[in-house]
């Protein structure tokens, strides 16, 4: 998501009250991968996480990732923004599990995690940019108002932000089906623009969501680099009133961020968060009129060479979608 385009307005860096305990680095030294799991996954009698302390992460830490990974601005994408598998995503969420009519897919399966319902939210839509005077449009989130979408950012060779999140969001829904969930997508590509924000943090609500997951990438400057999970502010104001989802909302946010973490080795934010991989925000429609526990992932920066080099990769993608699985698991499962 860039900070020019979706859903947000530009802003400056903010450190969070409470840093997220994770670290890491080019290599993750196998110690901290074994305590991430277990600051993740492990669970204390009374359901909530044991406590501790970790080390924390240093702002200035880059993602890690091929070292030689090419500059995609140059070879990862070609014209007509196709990524380097050659514009095939290797989608393996499209098709599997039969519609319901609510845009529902996983219902009756068997699994860990049936009986519960999950929401991914696809930043954006490709076809935004050809819909200026729909997605301008003012709707209210709460005690302001802010455009109903935008059209996302693109690296510097055209693969645009819409791709990326539909095809994270494809490959989040089939992982979660296999464990059993219901997933709902609050579109699949499937709508000439849209939905807007106010739309999207709707249709989680009405569903009952146990968890809401907002995909995006950014757009900030290169050399910014890494991960960061949005945290919704306590608002009360006009429609929005966050106040009973922001305690399950940061714990959804965190285990997010600690799996994300371990299953990629992609660093925390070194321009977002003061290197926590959080950030709390009170100025996003989707969290603000969220009723049920939701978060925002920024998988990297689109406009960063290396983190470009990522996000145009399909295995990355794909470990992208499992680390972002893996803790709302452990969330849905405390």
């Amino acid at each position: 998501m860039s900070y020019v385009t979706p859903d947000s307005d530009p802003r400056p860096p903010r450190r969070n009250r409470r840093a997220l305990t994770v670290t890491a680095a080019a290599l993750v030294p196998a110690a901290l991968i074994g305590w991430l799991v277990w600051q993740a996954t492990a669970d204390s009698g009374d359901g909530k996480p044991q406590g501790g302390s970790a080390p924390s992460v240093s702002a200035s830490s880059p993602s890690a990732g091929p070292s030689s990974s090419p500059d995609p601005s140059a070879s990862a994408t070609g014209p007509g923004g196709k990524d380097k598998d050659g514009g095939k995503d290797k989608d393996k969420g499209r098709g599997e599990g039969k519609e319901n009519g609510k845009g529902e897919t996983g219902k009756g399966r068997s699994g860990p995690l049936k009986g519960k319902t999950v929401v991914i939210d696809p930043g954006h839509n490709t076809g935004n940019s050809s819909h200026t005077a729909e997605i301008n449009r003012q709707v209210n989130i709460g005690a302001v108002s802010k455009e109903c979408d935008t059209t996302g950012t693109a690296t510097n060779g055209g693969y645009p932000e819409a791709k990326f999140t539909l095809d994270v969001a494809h490959r989040l829904r089939t992982l979660l089906e296999e464990q059993g969930a219901t997933v709902r997508l609050t579109h699949d590509g499937d709508r000439p623009w849209g939905p807007c924000v106010d739309e999207r943090a709707r249709i989680g609500n009405t569903a009952g969501a146990d968890a809401a997951v907002s995909i995006h990438a950014d757009g900030s400057a290169p050399g910014n680099r890494g991960f960061h999970v949005i945290l919704p502010a306590s608002v009360h104001a006009g429609a929005a009133d966050t106040r009973k989802i922001t305690a399950p909302s940061r714990e959804l946010g965190e285990r997010i961020a600690g799996n994300f973490l371990r299953v990629t080795r992609s660093a925390p934010s070194n321009y977002i968060g003061g290197g926590t991989g959080l950030d709390t925000r009170s100025d996003l429609g989707g969290l603000n009129l969220s009723t049920v526990p939701k978060v925002f992932i920024e998988c990297g920066n689109m406009r960063d060479a290396k983190d470009a080099a990522l996000v145009t990769s399909s295995d990355w993608r794909q470990k992208a979608a499992q680390g972002i699985s893996e803790g709302i698991q452990s969330f849905l499962r405390r």
